[in-house]
């Protein structure tokens, strides 16, 4: 409904804004260390506290918006930019062995979460945002993979599509002049319901240490730093954790609205 892609613009807006800002202003350097500071709770000297090392928590979270938007959109648009030409050449070779190996491909990186895929790629090249990133875009590539395709194959069958072809038209020419911009919208929808799965990932990743390195703030890593402080100091769980419901909420919600926006059928079933 309406409401939701309102509300779900209003968050997502709010932590894009928090990352910009970031880059210019913070209350306080997230990267001074002040001991004799540490695990205070907050206050108007910190507004969300501070951790164990006596860093400002609320710019912490700011910085950190940056750094799962960064990394979470750049992973998107690994998948976005290779699985729709996967997904739109499996649909134009239907039943050809290329569509076959396609999406057994797509099926092979299924079977193994993102988790595991960085896991393997640390283990060659390190823990870092970078590595974090790849992980995340191999595992969005057959998302796009099989929503594109999906939604190719049924418009391959439509007259305007049969029309291109008696025109002459190549496979190639009509993949990118017809049916992308047919199931653009779907993309759009989906882009931003990946968007706040990689979030989610990137947060999970950097919790086991697998994410982006300190002294970059990371809400995940944030996380596993309150986990044995949560009895005495809970803002420190509070503030980070806090941070990834409204980030996805609010992304889900945009979704969830856009959704509504291109297919308004499903608007008016509910």
């Amino acid at each position: 409904m309406r409401r939701n892609l309102i509300l779900g613009g209003l968050l997502s807006c709010c932590v894009v804004l928090a990352a910009l800002v970031s880059f210019v202003w913070t209350p306080l350097d997230h990267t001074v260390l002040n001991i004799p500071a540490k695990l205070q709770p907050p206050g108007a000297a910190h507004w969300l506290g501070t951790d164990h090392f006596g860093r400002d928590i609320f710019s912490m979270i700011m910085v950190g918006a940056r750094t799962s938007i960064a990394v979470a959109l750049v992973a998107v648009g690994i998948g976005m930019g290779l699985g729709v030409p996967l997904g739109l050449w499996a649909a134009a070779r239907r039943g050809a062995l290329v569509d076959e190996l396609i999406m057994r491909g797509n099926d092979l990186i299924f079977a193994f979460p993102s988790l595991v895929i960085a896991i393997l790629i640390t283990a060659v090249f390190g823990a870092g945002a970078v590595n974090a990133i790849i992980a995340i875009g191999i595992f969005n590539i057959p998302v796009f993979a099989r929503i594109t395709r999906g939604a190719a194959l049924s418009l391959w069958e439509r007259e305007f599509i049969l029309a291109a072809r008696v025109a002459g038209k190549s496979a190639v020419r009509i993949s990118a002049e017809h049916i992308l911009p047919n199931v653009m919208n779907l993309l759009i929808v989906q882009g931003t319901i990946q968007f706040s799965l990689g979030i989610l990932a990137e947060a999970g990743l950097s919790y086991v240490g697998l994410g982006a390195q300190p002294p970059v703030p990371s809400w995940g890593r944030m996380l596993a730093d309150a986990q044995t402080l949560v009895s005495i100091a809970p803002h420190m769980a509070l503030a980070p954790g806090l941070a990834i419901i409204v980030t996805v909420l609010g992304l889900n919600l945009l979704g969830d609205g856009l959704r509504d926006v291109f297919d308004p059928r499903l608007r008016t079933a509910r």
